[in-house]
């Protein structure tokens, strides 16, 4: 059975000005784990074995797999030889249509969009986010600063990535990962469990923003995605598209709004 703790510890040997040591060491695991939806094997990710309950509901949200959690009737978690599997239940319509439009996803780290079966598959027609939300400046630094302190698996290994769902102002969410897509998929889940208000949240993650990482906070419907990391290009243009305000370069002294700057108070 795979070890299901978020890291371990190992010895390893370290060079430092001419001398050899011994170098204790935390690592971060990385653990394959299958979805599977009504016995059919969909998706292979590597991710952290952590939070996977939320990472299911997640990844079938962002995945456009179903469109509300209701639609998901039972989880469960199994540890089997060389990875992890989590069994998904769907009502029978959404696994029709899964069928229809399965793909195989194993891939690397956090893979996004690598097993689509083409390009006009790989990204996903979305619906415009609506949403009144306006949010102070200020937001930004404070949640950056409390997602920090809420990031125990990076400061033990170095090697993880983060994601939180600010509500109200406040970070009320946080997961993390080896992956940035999982980290992100996890804190949906989560948010979308807790009742959390998309049209009303804030998703702030540590690393860079990408098209998959636009691309799955409009499908929740959440109007802001912040990112300590820059863009690429097609994520600033798909954000535009999609009513997507993109908050990038987070700093505690600022950051840069490059698309639908109007719901940050000038």
């Amino acid at each position: 059975m795979s070890d299901q703790r978020p890291f371990h510890s190992i010895v390893g040997r370290s060079y430092q000005s001419g001398a050899w040591s011994d170098l204790p060491l935390t690592v971060a695991q990385e653990v394959p784990i299958a979805l599977v939806y009504n016995g059919i094997s969909h998706a292979v990710m590597m991710a952290s074995p952590a939070d996977l309950e939320d990472f299911a509901v997640g990844f079938s949200l962002t995945e456009g797999i179903v469109e509300t959690a209701s639609e998901i009737l039972d989880l469960e978690t199994v540890p089997v030889e060389g990875g992890i599997e989590i069994n998904i239940t769907l009502i029978q319509r959404r696994m029709a249509g899964l069928k229809e439009h399965r793909r195989s996803m194993t891939g690397r780290t956090g893979c996004g969009i690598c097993g689509a079966e083409s390009l006009n598959s790989a990204i996903r027609p979305q619906n415009p986010v609506v949403s009144d939300l306006v949010v102070r400046p200020d937001l930004f630094a404070k949640a950056l600063a409390a997602l920090d302190d809420h990031q125990d698996l990076r400061k033990a290994t170095r090697a993880a990535h983060a994601a939180g769902w600010i509500n109200k102002g406040e970070l009320a969410l946080w997961r993390e990962d080896v992956g940035r897509h999982n980290a992100l998929d996890k804190v949906i889940g989560a948010g979308i469990k807790a009742g959390l208000p998309p049209k009303d949240g804030v998703m702030i993650v540590s690393s860079r923003c990408s098209v998959e990482m636009a691309q799955k906070t409009v499908a929740v419907g959440v109007p802001i995605l912040a990112a300590v990391a820059s863009p690429t290009a097609l994520a600033v243009r798909l954000a535009e598209q999609w009513g997507l305000t993109l908050v990038t370069s987070l700093r505690p002294d600022g950051f840069n709004v490059l698309t639908h700057s109007h719901r940050v108070e000038s």
